[in-house]
C-alpha cells in the first residue's frame, strides 16, 4: 500500500507523497518542472507532465541547439519551403513547377539496442516526413557509422542495421540509392543510423502540418496504436549504457508493407484536395504531431482518447499519447470531408477515425470522453520550451593532438604495399556489400548507381537530373570542429558537382555527445560555426534536419559527425558523369593543387591507430572555382569521369576509378611534395577527370578561366596500375590485384 493511502499497491502517479521529484520519471530537470509550474500557473498532473517531458526532451524541443542552428543560412532563390515543417522543399525545375522536398534524421539509440528494427523504422519515419508534404519519395540514402569490424558486436549490429535499411526500403519500393558507411572504434557501443529521403512535388501542391480552420476535424490515419515506442523521444535524449537491452520496448516495430498502403492512400487523398494538413506521428507521437500542429497554426486542438483506433487494450492515458506506433498520420479535414477520406483509408484497409478538432483556445487538450485529463496552452509545449547556452570550453586533446610525428607515412616507403592496405581497410574498400543488400533501380529513374561520388537519378517529365551525396569525416571533426564541419559541406558539394550538378542546398543530421559536457557543447559550436560559413560561401542554404545529441557509451562519446545531406540539380541529366574509368587512352588529370598535408589523413591511422595531426587546409573561394569547374566542364561534355578525392588521398582516387572501370592507368608526373603527400595527403579542392585527347585543349582552357591548378598525370589503359612520380616508379601492381582487395574485403569479413 502506498503511504499516501492508495491501495494500487505501487506509487501513485501524480502525488507528491510517492513521487516527490516527478520530473524525474520524464527526463526533465528540477529547474524545467518549476519554470513549467511557473508558466502554467499550477502543478501539472502526470500527463500534463509526460506531454511536457517529450516535447521538451532534446529530441523533440533542439533546447540545446536551437541558439546555434539560427546561425543557418536558410534562404535562397532555390528554396521553396526552409526548417521548420515535416521536410525542408528546394526547385529543381521552375518550368515543370518540380521541386525535391528532402530531409536526414537520424535513428542511432533505437539501432544501437535493437538494429533491424532501429533501421528500419529510421527509414520509415523519414519516408513518411516526406509524403507528409505532398511529395512522392523518389529515393534514400543512409550514412551509417560503426565500431571496428573486427568486433564481433559490431559486426552483428553493421548485419542487422543494414538489413533492416534494406529490408524497409525495399519492401515499400523506394530505392536506396546511395549514402556512406564508415567504422572507427568511438562507435562501438553506439553506432549511428541517419536516414536521408527525397521525394518530387509540384510547387502548388505543396502541403504543411498546420491545424488550421476552427471546427476542423482531426483524424489519425494508418495503423493502430500500441504500447512500441512509448517514451523513445525521452529516450533518444539519453546516454546509453550496458543496462540498455531493458530499452527494448522504447524501440518501434515497423511494417514497411502498411507504409506503402499508408503512402498510396495519404497521396490519393492529398491529390484529391480533401486535406488541410497533414503531419506524421514520428518521435512523441500523437503528443508532438498536435502540438505542432496547433503550434505552427497558432490554434488550439482537442483529442478524445476513446476514439484513438487502439490495438491493445488497457492502455494509460499517457501510453496513448507517447505512443510511437510506426506507419500513422495526423490529419486536419473540413468535417464534410471526413466520410470521403475514410472511404479511401477503408479501400487500402487502413482505419482512419476522427480524434479530435481544432480549436481556437490556443490549447492542447486531452480528453476521455467528456472529462478532461490535461490542458495546455499548446505554445509552451513548443515556443516556450527552454533554449539553454551551455558553457563550452576547448578539450584538452585539440591543441595537443595537432603536434604529430608522421614520420612512419612520410618514409614509409613500400607504396605499393599502402595502397593494398588502405584499399582493403573497411573504410576504403568498395561498400558493395551494403548497398547490393538494397534496391537502387526500382522505379527506373536511377541513372547513376551507388558506388560513384553522387547519386544521380532521372526527373519524369523533364530533361533535368537530380544528384544526392551524404558525407562527413568525422575524424576531421574530431581534430579540428570548425574546419571539419566546413569541410563536410564542401565534400558533399564537391561529390555532387563531380557528377555534373550545381550543389543546391542541404539538410543535415549533427550527432554529438552529451552537451552538457563543455566539452563535446565546444565540439557542437565550432562545427556549425564551420557548417554555416560553408554554406553560406557556397550558397547552399539548409531547409532543415535533425540533431542527436548524447550519442554516448559508458559515458565515452562518439566523434563529432555533422553529416550533411547535398541535392544538387543538372540542367539536362544526358550531361551526367561517374567516378569509373571507361576508354582507354584517355588522359588523366589531377585537378587542384596537393599541398604537404599528412595530418588527420586515413593512411596515418592506418599505420598508427592514431587521430592526430592538422586537418587538410579549406579554401572556399578555390572550392567554388572546382565546382564551376566540374559543372561547366560536364555540360560541355569534356568529362569522361570525375572522382573527387577524399579519404587515402590521389593513389586511392585513382585506384577507385581503375578498378570501377576494369581500366588500368600508367601515369608520370612530377611536382614538388614528398611522395607520402603526393600519394596519400589529403588536400581539399582536388578531383581527378578523365577526357578524351581530343579535347584536352578545351579542357585546360576551362581549367585557366576558372583559375584552377592542374597536374596532367598519364593515360588509361592496359591491365597494369602503374604510377611513377618524380621520376621514380613508387607503385606498380596488378588491377586484377587491387580490383580484388578493394572489391571483396567487407563481403569476406561479414561471412
Amino acid at each position: 500500500m502506498c503511504e499516501c493511502g492508495s491501495k494500487q499497491g505501487r506509487a501513485k502517479q501524480g502525488c507528491a507523497l510517492c513521487n516527490p521529484q516527478p520530473w524525474k520519471e520524464h527526463g526533465l530537470t528540477k529547474e524545467e518542472y518549476g519554470k513549467i509550474r511557473e508558466l502554467m500557473e499550477r502543478d501539472p498532473n502526470y500527463l500534463e507532465l509526460a506531454l511536457f517531458g517529450v516535447m521538451w526532451s532534446e529530441h523533440c524541443s533542439y533546447k540545446n541547439s536551437k541558439a546555434q542552428l539560427q546561425k543557418f543560412p536558410t534562404k535562397g532563390s532555390q528554396i521553396v519551403q526552409g526548417p521548420g515543417e515535416n521536410a525542408g522543399v528546394v526547385r529543381l525545375d521552375a518550368e515543370k513547377k518540380l521541386c525535391a522536398a528532402f530531409k536526414m534524421e537520424s535513428h542511432n539509440h533505437p539501432s544501437a539496442v535493437e538494429p533491424y528494427q532501429g533501421a528500419a523504422t529510421g527509414v520509415g519515419g523519414i519516408i513518411r516526413d516526406i509524403f507528409a508534404m505532398g511529395a512522392r519519395p523518389v529515393a534514400s540514402l543512409d550514412s551509417l557509422r560503426f565500431g571496428s569490424l573486427e568486433d564481433p558486436r559490431t559486426k552483428g549490429l553493421f548485419r542487422g542495421v543494414v538489413a533492416g535499411v534494406g529490408g524497409y526500403g525495399n519492401c515499400i519500393g523506394i530505392p536506396t540509392v546511395g549514402g556512406e558507411t564508415t567504422f572507427h572504434p568511438s562507435y562501438r557501443g553506439n553506432p549511428l543510423v541517419n536516414a536521408m529521403c527525397v521525394g518530387l512535388v509540384e510547387e502548388d501542391k505543396i502541403f504543411k502540418g498546420q491545424a488550421t480552420g476552427v471546427g476542423n476535424v482531426v483524424m489519425v490515419v494508418g495503423a493502430r496504436t500500441g504500447r512500441d515506442g512509448i517514451k523513445g523521444a525521452s529516450f533518444a535524449s539519453e546516454e546509453l549504457s550496458d543496462s540498455d537491452p531493458d530499452k527494448r520496448p522504447n524501440v518501434q516495430v515497423g511494417d514497411p508493407f502498411m507504409e506503402k498502403l499508408l503512402l498510396e492512400a495519404s497521396l490519393e487523398v492529398l491529390e484529391a484536395g480533401l486535406v488541410v494538413g497533414l503531419q506524421d506521428l514520428g518521435a512523441a507521437g500523437l503528443t508532438s504531431s498536435g502540438a505542432e500542429m496547433a503550434g505552427r497554426a497558432g490554434s488550439g486542438v482537442t483529442i478524445d482518447l476513446e476514439k484513438v483506433p487502439m490495438r491493445e487494450l488497457g492502455m494509460e492515458p499517457w501510453e496513448i499519447m507517447l505512443s510511437e506506433s510506426q506507419e500513422r498520420m495526423l490529419m486536419v479535414v473540413e468535417p464534410s470531408k471526413a466520410e470521403k477520406i475514410s472511404t479511401v483509408f477503408e479501400k487500402w484497409d487502413l482505419a482512419a477515425a476522427i480524434i479530435g478538432e481544432v480549436t481556437g483556445d490556443g490549447r492542447f487538450t486531452i480528453r476521455r470522453g467528456k472529462e478532461v485529463l490535461a490542458s495546455v496552452p499548446a505554445e509552451l509545449l513548443t515556443d516556450k520550451a527552454p533554449v539553454n547556452l551551455r558553457p563550452a570550453s576547448e578539450p584538452a586533446y585539440f591543441r595537443a593532438l595537432k603536434k604529430a610525428d608522421l614520420s612512419q607515412l612520410r618514409d614509409y616507403g613500400d607504396w605499393t604495399g599502402l595502397l593494398k592496405k588502405l584499399l582493403s581497410s573497411p573504410n576504403v574498400a568498395s561498400k558493395r556489400w551494403v548497398y547490393e543488400q538494397y534496391d537502387s533501380t526500382v522505379g527506373t529513374n536511377t541513372v547513376v548507381r551507388p558506388g560513384s561520388d553522387a547519386t544521380v537519378l532521372r526527373l519524369p517529365g523533364s530533361k533535368k537530373g537530380m544528384a544526392l551525396a551524404a558525407d562527413c569525416n568525422s575524424r576531421y571533426v574530431y581534430l579540428d570542429p570548425w574546419r571539419g564541419g566546413a569541410i563536410a559541406v564542401a565534400e558533399a558539394a564537391r561529390n555532387v558537382a563531380a557528377s555534373g550538378a550545381k550543389p543546391l542546398a542541404i539538410t543535415n543530421c549533427l550527432n554529438f555527445g552529451n552537451p552538457e559536457k563543455p566539452e563535446i557543447y565546444w565540439q557542437f559550436v565550432q562545427a556549425t560555426d564551420g557548417m554555416a560559413e560553408a554554406c553560406k560561401a557556397f550558397s547552399t542554404p539548409v531547409t532543415g534536419g535533425n540533431v542527436s545529441f548524447y550519442n554516448e557509451y559508458d559515458g565515452s562519446a562518439i566523434y563529432p559527425t555533422p553529416t550533411i545531406g547535398m541535392v544538387g540539380v543538372l540542367e539536362n541529366v544526358e550531361d551526367r558523369v561517374s567516378s569509373d574509368f571507361k576508354v582507354p587512352g584517355d588522359l588523366v588529370f589531377l585537378v587542384g593543387k596537393t599541398l604537404e598535408e599528412l595530418g588527420a589523413s586515413e593512411a596515418h591511422f592506418l599505420l598508427t591507430s592514431k587521430d592526430e595531426g592538422e586537418v587538410p587546409v579549406l579554401d572556399f573561394q578555390r572550392e567554388k572555382n572546382l565546382y564551376a569547374f566540374l559543372t561547366e566542364a560536364a555540360e560541355k561534355k569534356l568529362l569522361t569521369s570525375a572522382h573527387d578525392c577524399a579519404e587515402g588521398g590521389l593513389a586511392v582516387t585513382l585506384a577507385e576509378s581503375a578498378v570501377q572501370g576494369n581500366l588500368g592507368v600508367s601515369l608520370d608526373w612530377t611536382d614538388d611534395v614528398s611522395p607520402a603527400a603526393a600519394l596519400f595527403g589529403e588536400s581539399q579542392s582536388r578531383a581527378v577527370v578523365s577526357v578524351s585527347p581530343n579535347k584536352r585543349e578545351t579542357v585546360e582552357a576551362l581549367l585557366k578561366k576558372h583559375r584552377f591548378p592542374y597536374l596532367y598525370l598519364g593515360k588509361t589503359g592496359g591491365e597494369i596500375f602503374s604510377i611513377r612520380y618524380n621520376g621514380e616508379a613508387v607503385i606498380d601492381c596488378s588491377l586484377e590485384e587491387l580490383s580484388r582487395l578493394w572489391s571483396e574485403t567487407i563481403g569476406e569479413i561479414m561471412k
